[in-house]
C-alpha cells in the first residue's frame, strides 16, 4: 500500500527520457577551438584527460607536472578518462547550442537576454567560449564588443592599483613615505657629509598600538591572510591546476590568495569567510583556461571583478549578523523548505516532521557554496552555466536545483530514517546533471503556472 502511494505521488514529468541520457561531458576548458568561429568544433577536437586539468596556458606548467598521470580520486580526470574511451561525443543538441552561442557572440552588439536563453541550457565545453559567456552574464564585459578592449584595460589597471596599495606590507609603506618625504633632506644631508636618518611618525612604528597605526592593521590582517592561505592550499587538492608542488599550481594558488586578500580588505564588513575560496575556484579555473592568451594572462584581475559581482547576490549569506534576518542564510534555507513543501508535500513531511531532518544540516553547504562540494568539478561548471544564465538571478535558480536534488532521491528518502537520510544528503550521490537541471526547470514552470 505504501509503495503504491509512493508511485502515485511521483509526477509524470519525472519519467522523462532524460533519465537515460548520457552523462555530461567533462570540462575541456574552452581550449579546443578558435574563438567565435562560424562553425562548431568537431568531435575530433576532443583532448586527453591531461589537458582537462592542465590545458595549454600562456605560461605552461613544468613538463613533469603535465606528464604526471592525474590521481584516481580527481573528479574531473575520472570523468574525462571515462569519456575519452568514447562517451565524450557531443550530442546534436550541443552542436546546435554551440552554433547559436557562437553566432550571438560574433555580433557587434550582443543580445545578453538571448545569450541567457541559450546558455541556461549549458555551455558546450569544446567551443572555447565559457570564459567569455560567463563574463558577459556577470556584467564584466559590456554587450558592445567594441568597448571590450578599453573596459578590460581599465578594470585590470584598477586591480593592479588595488594590489599595489593593499598587498603592500607596512615596511614597504614606510619606505615609500620615506622616499617621498625625505628625498630633499637626504640630498641636504649628503652635501653636509651626514648619513640620512629616517623620520617615522609614531603611528607608523611597529610598536605603536594606536588603532590608526598601519602596523596594528597589518597584525589584524595577518590572521585573515593566514586563514586564506590555509583554505587556498586545501582547494581541490586532487586537481593539479590548484594543488601540488609545481610552479604552475603555486602561481594559481597565489592568484586565488591575492584575490581573496584584496576582497577582504576592500570589504571590511564581510572580510573573508571560509568557503569563499570554493566560489572563487571555478571562476579562476575557467578564465585561466581561456584560449585567448591575453585574457588567460589577465585571469586574476578578471576573476576578481567577476567574483565581486557573483558574491553581491549572496553576500548576506556570509554576514553572520544577518543570519536570522529576512536576507540571511536561515531565511534562504526556509525558502527551500517551503519550495519542497509546495512541490512534494509528502517528501517534505517525511523529512522535516517524521524523520526530523533539519534542512540546515545539509542545505547550508549546498546554498553557501553554490553546490561546488556536492558534484565533481565538471558537473559544477555545467550547473554554474545555468545559475549564471538565469534572468531571475542565481539564488532563485539555486533553490530550485536544491529542491530538484531532493525530489530525485525521494524514494530513498521516503524509505529512510534520520541517520540514513542525513548521510545521503550530506554525501549526495552521482546524478545525471542534465536531468537534474531539467527537473529544476520544471519546478519553475509549475510555480509560474
Amino acid at each position: 500500500m505504501h509503495n503504491q502511494m509512493v508511485k502515485k505521488r511521483v509526477p509524470e514529468w519525472l519519467n522523462s527520457s532524460l533519465w537515460s541520457s548520457p552523462p555530461s561531458a567533462p570540462p575541456a576548458d574552452d581550449d579546443r577551438a578558435q574563438r567565435y568561429t562560424s562553425k562548431p568544433s568537431t568531435p575530433t577536437t576532443t583532448t586527453t584527460s591531461a589537458s582537462v586539468v592542465e590545458p595549454p596556458l600562456p605560461v605552461p606548467p613544468p613538463s613533469s607536472a603535465r606528464e604526471q598521470p592525474p590521481p584516481e580520486p580527481q573528479p574531473v580526470d575520472s570523468v574525462s578518462d571515462h569519456d575519452d574511451r568514447g562517451a565524450a561525443v557531443p550530442s546534436p543538441e550541443d552542436f546546435s547550442r554551440q552554433s547559436q552561442l557562437l553566432a550571438e557572440l560574433s555580433k557587434k552588439t550582443i543580445n545578453v537576454r538571448e545569450l541567457r536563453k541559450i546558455a541556461v541550457q549549458g555551455i558546450p565545453d569544446g567551443a572555447g567560449i565559457r570564459s567569455t559567456v560567463w563574463k558577459l552574464l556577470l556584467g564584466y564585459l559590456p554587450p558592445d564588443r567594441a568597448l571590450w578592449p578599453s573596459e578590460v584595460a581599465k578594470k585590470r589597471s584598477q586591480y593592479k592599483h588595488f594590489k599595489d596599495e593593499l598587498l603592500m606590507n607596512p615596511s614597504e609603506i614606510t619606505r615609500k613615505l620615506e622616499d617621498n618625504g625625505t628625498s630633499c633632506d637626504s640630498e641636504e644631508s649628503k652635501s653636509k657629509g651626514l648619513l640620512s636618518r629616517s623620520h617615522i611618525a609614531h603611528g607608523e612604528h611597529p610598536l605603536s598600538l594606536g588603532k590608526s597605526s598601519i602596523w596594528n592593521q597589518f597584525f589584524q590582517d595577518t590572521e585573515i591572510i593566514e586563514q586564506i592561505d590555509r583554505d587556498v592550499k586545501r582547494t581541490h587538492p586532487d586537481m593539479h591546476f590548484f594543488s601540488g608542488d609545481s610552479q604552475f599550481a603555486k602561481s594559481n594558488q597565489d592568484a586565488l590568495k591575492n584575490i581573496l586578500v584584496v576582497f577582504a580588505k576592500l570589504n571590511p564588513g564581510i572580510r573573508y569567510v571560509q568557503g569563499m575560496n570554493e566560489l572563487l575556484a571555478p571562476l579562476y579555473y575557467v578564465f585561466k583556461n581561456d584560449p585567448d592568451e591575453e585574457y588567460a594572462a589577465a585571469a586574476e584581475a578578471d576573476t576578481f571583478f567577476c567574483f565581486v559581482e557573483l558574491l553581491s547576490g549572496f553576500r548576506d549569506h556570509f554576514c553572520q549578523q544577518l543570519d536570522n534576518s529576512v536576507v540571511g542564510i536561515r531565511s534562504t534555507i526556509t525558502r527551500l523548505s517551503q519550495l519542497l513543501k509546495e512541490h512534494d508535500e509528502e517528501l517534505w513531511r517525511h523529512l522535516e516532521i517524521t524523520t526530523k531532518v533539519n534542512p540546515q544540516f545539509y542545505a547550508f553547504r549546498w546554498i553557501t557554496l553554490l553546490l561546488t562540494q556536492e558534484f565533481n568539478f565538471a558537473d559544477s561548471l555545467h550547473i554554474w552555466d545555468t545559475l549564471l544564465s538565469d534572468s531571475e538571478g542565481p539564488q532563485e535558480t539555486l533553490l530550485r536545483v536544491c529542491c530538484a536534488m531532493l525530489i530525485l532521491v525521494r524514494r530513498r528518502l521516503l524509505a529512510g530514517d534520520f541517520t540514513s537520510n542525513l548521510k545521503l544528503l550530506q554525501h549526495y550521490p552521482p546524478t545525471n546533471i542534465s536531468h537534474l537541471l531539467y527537473v529544476a526547470n520544471k519546478l519553475r514552470v509549475q510555480s509560474s503556472g
